[in-house]
Formats: C-alpha cells, sequence, structure tokens
C-alpha cells in the first residue's frame, strides 16, 4: 500500500508539472499577444486559410530616437508550404526600383516611410507575385533582445569587418574578427548590418538568411524551446504585426513541423535577372519584375510537383 501511495504521490507531482508548465507557456504565449502592437485598422492583406503556401514579411526597421519616419532595412519573405513541411527564406534587395501602389516609382525600401508595413507588403507582392498574407516587424533593439532571449547564436564569421559611424557612443559601430565565434545580440546585430564591402546589399542579404537559420534551428532545439517564454517576453515590445492571437497560434504550431535545417534560401531578385541602372544619377537596381516572378513561380512550384512525385513513387 505505500508504494502504491508512493506511486500516487509521483504522478500527482509529474502532472501539476506537465500541467503547470503547459499553463505557463499558454499564459506566456497570450500575454506577448497582448503587449505587442497590433494594428486597429482592418489589413487589405489577402487571407490564409490554413491549407495553401503563406507567406510572411520580415521587415527591420533602422528606428532612431526623435525620428518620425523611417526606411526598412532589411525585406525578407518566409514562405511556407503547409502540405509539403517546406519552407523558403527569401531576401529582397533594399535598391530595387519598384512600382509603388499609389506612388511613383522608387527603391523598395522607402514603401515603409511612405506607407508602413501594409505599404510594403503589397509593394513586395507586386514584385514578386507571391500573396503576402502577413508581416511581422521589429527593430535593432527587438532583433538584439531576441538573440540574447536564445542564449546567443554560434556563427562562422566569414571576414574581419570594420565600420565607424562614431554616433551613439559607438552604438552603430561594427567590430567583428573572422572566424567561429558565439554572438550575443549586439554582435549578431553586427553581422547582419555589415555592407561595407565590394558586393555590399548582396552578400548582407546573404548573411542574413544564414543567420536566420542558425537562429531558427537554435528556437527549435530542445533548450531553446524552454526559453520561449522569455523570448516572448523580451521581444513583445518592439514587434508590430498585423497576425491575430489565432494566426499565431496556427503558424507557431506549423512551424515546428517544419525541418529548419532543409531551409531553401534565395535572394528577389536573383543575380542573374537583375541589371543596375542608374536614376536621377543615383544606382539602383532594376529587378525586371516579369522574369523575377516566372523564377519564383518555377522554383515553388517545381517544388510542390518533385515532393508530389516522390510521394506517388
Amino acid at each position: 500500500m505505500k508504494i502504491i501511495r508512493i506511486i500516487k504521490i509521483l504522478f500527482l507531482t509529474l502532472l501539476l508539472v506537465v500541467v503547470g508548465g503547459g499553463a505557463y507557456y499558454a499564459y506566456s504565449f497570450y500575454s506577448f499577444t497582448s503587449k505587442i502592437k497590433n494594428p486597429a485598422a482592418a489589413t487589405s492583406l489577402p487571407e490564409w486559410t490554413g491549407t495553401e503556401r503563406v507567406n510572411v514579411l520580415l521587415l527591420g526597421v533602422d528606428k532612431r530616437e526623435n525620428e518620425e519616419t523611417t526606411r526598412s532595412d532589411s525585406i525578407m519573405i518566409a514562405s511556407i508550404d503547409p502540405v509539403t513541411k517546406k519552407a523558403h527564406l527569401f531576401s529582397v534587395l533594399r535598391d530595387s526600383w519598384v512600382d509603388i501602389p499609389g506612388h511613383r516609382k522608387n527603391r523598395i525600401n522607402s514603401a515603409y516611410e511612405l506607407g508602413g508595413p501594409e505599404l510594403t507588403a503589397e509593394t513586395v507582392e507586386e514584385l514578386t507575385g507571391m500573396p503576402i498574407q502577413y508581416y511581422v516587424v521589429t527593430d535593432f533593439q527587438g532583433f538584439e533582445k531576441v538573440v540574447d532571449a536564445l542564449g546567443g547564436i554560434d556563427m562562422y564569421v566569414e571576414k574581419d569587418m570594420e565600420y565607424y559611424l562614431y554616433e551613439d557612443h559607438g552604438y552603430y559601430d561594427i567590430v567583428l574578427k573572422k572566424g567561429q565565434q558565439h554572438l550575443d545580440g549586439r554582435h549578431a546585430l553586427q553581422y547582419v548590418r555589415f555592407r561595407h564591402d565590394k558586393m555590399g546589399d548582396f552578400t548582407r542579404t546573404e548573411r542574413q538568411r544564414k543567420f536566420l537559420k542558425a537562429m531558427a534551428e537554435k528556437a527549435k532545439s530542445g533548450t531553446s524551446l524552454l526559453r520561449i517564454p522569455s523570448v516572448l517576453e523580451a521581444v513583445s515590445p518592439y514587434v508590430t504585426t498585423n497576425m491575430t492571437s489565432s494566426d499565431m497560434l496556427r503558424l507557431a504550431n506549423l512551424g515546428y513541423k517544419i525541418d529548419w535545417s532543409t531551409l531553401e534560401s534565395a535572394q528577389i531578385p536573383p543575380s542573374n535577372i537583375l541589371r543596375e541602372k542608374r536614376v536621377n544619377g543615383a544606382q539602383v537596381i532594376d529587378p525586371r519584375k516579369e522574369r523575377t516572378q516566372k523564377y519564383l513561380q518555377e522554383l515553388l512550384n517545381g517544388e510542390t510537383r518533385n515532393e508530389e512525385q516522390t510521394k506517388s513513387q
């Protein structure tokens, strides 16, 4: 009888831990959704039903103190097929010269200054032909907070990186040494921001995709899953999104099923399609929209067909 009693006590203790842990994670999630900035106005973006490919626009903005407006510093698209459980990460070159709905042609990163994330999403959709259902916006501080909450990211730095602005007590300076490093939030921000070499934004966007892949893999690892509540708490003041709580829950569930180590990444527009040109004396990129859209359609549709053929064999 004593042994049975001990087993019951152990079982009840385990149950309390599991239920309590689940309650803690649920509380953390809903606390996060209540704190983030979610525009009250109805979105003009297409609805995601849960069965078709979902495209999430990820925007990093360089919003500095006392600035009323800003442009997007990085523009990325996370594209996930819920059927095949495959994901792509695309980075859009910010000097792409595009049509901005309701405005004249301009660099794509100026869309954020003209109309915020909604207009940026519409502009990216017009360029790529990919329906953008959701957007997530964060600034430099939010990025740092996420990396620090995850405990930092191990990354190989390909070259020595140095750039000095001599502003804000050196906050925007970049000083990194070549080699394998453990990057905290501050140094991770330096890594993804650096573009002061011959290839400029081309290699910068490549590093950004590489870093986000490493971050996604770590976030899904066993030890990092325990950090999720602290990650949500840390980043909530710095995030703006059009997602509802139920949208986030659906996407979080889908994201957990993705093998992020197989994440495919690419640049928009691809180097073999784009053309550099000058407009009013400024160097910009002609994305050649029709060719870029054809490239994306063949890439994404081809992957789906290959997956279906593999299953049928």
